[in-house]
This record gives C-alpha cells, sequence and structure tokens, in this order.
C-alpha cells in the first residue's frame, strides 16, 4: 500500500527541514514511493528507519481520536498523527503496528518497549515526565463533563458534583482533577464503558477531555450532552522513552513541519474535524529535563 500523498508530502517536508538524505536502501519497505531519510547511527530514528516498521500505542475505543476500524486498525486524529511521524521515517502504513492502549498502561508500555510511542490522548504533565519524555503538544484540550440530554441535574461546572456519583477513567489526569471536588468517583479502564452507567442513573456525569466527550456524544446522538465548558487544559503529548533527546527533537520537528505543510490541518479536517471546527496547532514545548 502506497501513502497517501499528504503523507509523502509531509515526509518530504521534514527531510528537508533536517537536511537529511533520502535512500531506499538497507530498509524494511519496499515500497519504491517511500522516502527513507538516512539518520545518524545509534538514534531510535535510524532503528526505526533501518527496520521499516514501528509500532504506536493509541486508543481503541475513543471516536474522532482513536476508535477502531472496521479493518480491525484504529482511526481518528491520533492515529493519522502516527501516520505522519511513521511517513518521516519512510515507514508506511502497512508496516504500522497499532497497539491499544488504555490510560492505565500507556507509560509502562513505553518503559518495557510493548510500544515505540504513544500518541493517545496523551496528557503531558509533570509527573509522567518523571518515567517517559514527551514531544508536543500537537493538541491542546480542556477537561469537561457529559450529562445526559437536557441536563435533567441542571449541572454547570465540577462544583455541581460534590457528593454526587461521577464516572472516570483509572490512572487518567482526568481522574485526579475531579477528584478534588468531593465527588463520589467510580472508575473504569475506558471511558466508552462509562456510558452505561450514565444512561442508568448509576452515575450523574462522566468527565474527561472535551473532544473525547464530543467523539462519545456524536457516536449517541440525542442521548448525552457535553457542557461545553473545560474546567482545565489538557496538552496533549506523544510519548517516548525517558530522556530519547534526539528523538523529542525529532518528533517535534515533525510536528511543525506538520503544520507548515497542511497535513496536520489534513489530519484534523479528515477525523476530528467532522464534528469539531479546526483549532490552531500549538506550539511544541521543547522542554529541557
Amino acid at each position: 500500500m502506497r501513502l497517501k500523498k499528504g503523507l509523502m508530502i509531509s515526509a518530504i517536508a521534514v527531510v528537508g527541514l533536517l537536511g537529511l538524505s533520502a535512500c531506499a536502501a538497507d530498509s524494511g519497505t519496499t515500497d519504491p514511493d517511500v522516502v527513507v531519510p538516512e539518520f545518524e547511527a545509534g538514534t531510535t530514528m535510524a532503528e526505526l528507519a533501518d527496520a521499516g516498521k514501528i509500532t504506536i500505542g493509541t486508543k481503541f475505543d475513543q471516536p474522532l481520536f482513536g476508535l477502531k476500524g472496521p479493518s480491525g486498525d484504529p482511526v481518528g486524529f491520533d492515529v493519522e498523527i502516527g501516520k505522519i511521524i511513521a511517513a518521516s521515517l519512510g515507514i508506511s502504513e502497512d508496516n504500522i503496528e497499532w497497539k491499544e492502549t488504555v490510560s492505565a498502561n500507556r507509560e509502562s508500555f513505553i518503559e518495557n518497549g510493548t510500544v515505540d510511542i504513544v500518541i493517545a490522548t496523551y496528557t503531558i504533565n509533570d509527573t509522567r515526565k518523571e518515567v517517559i519524555s514527551f514531544a508536543g503538544p500537537y493538541y491542546n484540550a480542556g477537561q469537561d463533563i457529559c450529562v445526559l440530554a437536557d441536563n435533567p441535574e441542571g449541572i454547570t461546572g465540577p462544583e455541581d458534583l460534590a457528593g454526587k456519583d461521577v464516572c472516570s477513567v483509572a490512572g487518567s489526569t482526568s481522574e485526579k482533577n475531579i477528584a478534588e471536588y468531593d465527588v463520589k468517583l467510580i472508575t473504569t479502564d475506558a471511558y466508552s464503558a462509562c456510558l452505561e452507567p450514565l444512561r442508568s442513573g448509576k452515575v450523574v456525569a462522566v468527565t474527561t477531555d472535551n473532544v473525547i466527550l464530543a467523539g462519545l456524544a456524536d457516536q449517541n446522538a440525542g442521548e448525552f450532552e457535553v457542557l461545553s465548558n473545560p474546567f482545565t487544559e489538557e496538552p496533549y503529548g506523544i510519548g517516548l522513552g525517558l530522556n530519547d533527546d534526539a528523538f523529542r527533537d525529532y518528533i517535534n520537528d515533525v510536528l511543525e513541519a506538520s503544520y507548515s505543510d497542511g497535513s496536520w490541518d489534513a489530519a484534523w479536517n479528515e477525523t476530528a474535524g467532522t464534528v469539531l471546527k479546526l483549532p490552531t496547532p500549538p506550539a511544541v514545548d521543547r522542554y529541557s529535563n
């Protein structure tokens, strides 16, 4: 399978940006249209490009960002960002292994080598940066609240949830944020699993990032309502091995190239953009460890 035109443009742009030469020799790809840049020996980029394959952890249950499609592979904005990164390494879509990754195992999957990178609605925070590194952010979300359609409880913000049953995902930033409002927290391993408790009245609300809630509400039209009143900022990053600074810098370069060449916009419009307006991409944070 050949790379989509937009992904090829992104790959070529990054090669030019980094001043890298391209060749198709000694790589794991057999596609003559794939640009395979040369990298410094010993870097993660060189290892992945030479192997011609990459394993990416992402969500399989979050509409618009990472949802398992009819083929068995996930689709969504996070997935398209992963394809852009893979393309820049000369890796075709067919040579991406998608690994289902939930909130609770993202760090461990990176630490134990189950995946090469994680792109999974993954909020950058200082606690996580103690065990892994982040490239990005590539999108800024905000935590919001989802209730039953017509909002029978009259909830307007997190303060209205004190003492009430609320569902979120274990190990997520959302869980920690909402716990500060003295709610009675019920946790699951996936946000989609919070919908049935909301339907049945076991909980009065589900809380996580606004874009995740928007996708779930869109998939269940007429049942749920998102307040559209975010109360946090959630910068989504790409998780990778701790202190792999060369790889982190490279991914940041790829992201910035995708902002300028239009492939980031195209990825959004084909996925999350079917429901949400096109945002302005955030500036990447080239933080020091």
